[in-house]
């Protein structure tokens, strides 16, 4: 069977029916996501479909191409997130990857990476160098409570007792924003900008969770994340240093997956991190398991092998000039470098 592999030009509903009916599928293959990346990073957004003769799909590979003087050129599916890649039967995965691919040697991209959540039945090579930590959750939240242990539920009770509570809501972007961006520039990071958030919220509305623990009035942990099917993926999250002995952090998580259960949630995605990782070791602590990230890659001439990050090799003398910086100039600056790190 022939597949005619061209831009999508069909109506969005349509792409999304297709894509939820597919095995892998996450709430970042949504052709939501497309004009929101090009109307927040100015990126253009190749969104590829694979359609049979008779003009039904057959695949789609939602695809970002990113060009950058300061970091270089790439073609990722889904940029900035951690899943993506094409979704099909196994041909139009095939056809799919070979026209990706073939656009990435035509345009001399230095690589090409294929975020999927799945095996894919294609040629190229998968790095795991990133993995995400995912829990089956109970249908009630006492049954949680004890899976937990007393250690970890003792930790929780702190910023309880402490006085901390949490918020959720459209109402909570801009405290979980102040969170981030700061949390950001102590870690030497260039943050998001705030408009990509407050977009997230006009666009996916209950999709896409905000909440934050206060300390009194005071915002000091954030989390931001999206509902899909029957899974939550916190995607960021961030607290404030100077009150890391009240454990906010712990509290944030708790929140959110106190309403996970509530909502009938069946899976926790914590998000991706590296292998070994402190970060790693935090997830892992709530009884959750390693799921290993499937990201295809092709590289210009054998050569790079990740996108870059600002924490590693020649970034890492800026991550920490970029840590000195004062935090309304560093937010500032941040999401002018940070559209070219994919």
């Amino acid at each position: 069977m022939t597949l005619r592999v061209e831009p999508y030009q069909g109506a969005p509903a349509e792409w999304d029916a297709f894509v939820r009916q597919q095995p892998g599928w996450t709430h970042f293959h949504g052709y939501r996501w497309k004009p929101l990346i090009e109307r927040v990073f100015g990126h253009e957004c190749l969104y590829l479909a694979a359609s049979e003769a008779t003009g039904s799909l057959a695949g789609v590979l939602p695809l970002v191409r990113i060009k950058s003087l300061l970091f270089g050129h790439y073609l990722v599916s889904m940029p900035f997130l951690n899943y993506g890649g094409p979704l099909g039967s196994e041909t139009a995965v095939q056809a799919l990857t070979d026209h990706a691919t073939g656009l990435a040697r035509t345009w001399r991209v230095k690589l090409l990476e294929l975020r999927s959540r799945v095996p894919l039945p294609v040629p190229l090579p998968a790095s795991h160098r990133k993995i995400t930590v995912v829990l089956d959750l109970p249908d009630d939240v006492e049954h949680l409570l004890k899976r937990l242990g007393s250690k970890l539920r003792s930790q929780i009770k702190r910023p309880q007792k402490e006085g901390m509570t949490v918020r959720f809501g459209a109402d909570q972007v801009e405290p979980f924003f102040r969170v981030f961006a700061r949390n950001m520039r102590d870690l030497g990071t260039p943050t998001q900008p705030l408009r990509l958030f407050r977009d997230l919220a006009d666009t996916f509305g209950d999709d896409v969770w905000f909440g934050c623990a206060y300390h009194g009035e005071v915002p000091v942990a954030g989390g931001a994340g999206f509902h899909w099917n029957s899974e939550f993926e916190m995607t960021w999250a961030s607290s404030l240093r100077s009150y890391t002995r009240m454990a906010p952090n712990m509290l944030l998580y708790w929140a959110f997956l106190e309403r996970a259960v509530h909502e009938r949630v069946r899976i926790f995605n914590f998000g991706r991190c590296t292998p070994g990782s402190s970060t790693h070791r935090f997830k892992l602590q709530w009884g959750s398991r390693d799921e290993p990230l499937w990201w295809y890659q092709q590289s210009a001439g054998g050569g790079e092998s990740a996108t870059p990050a600002p924490d590693q090799g020649v970034y890492a003398a800026a991550a920490r000039v970029w840590k000195a910086l004062p935090v309304p100039l560093a937010t500032a600056l941040g999401p002018r470098i940070v559209r070219g790190i994919p």
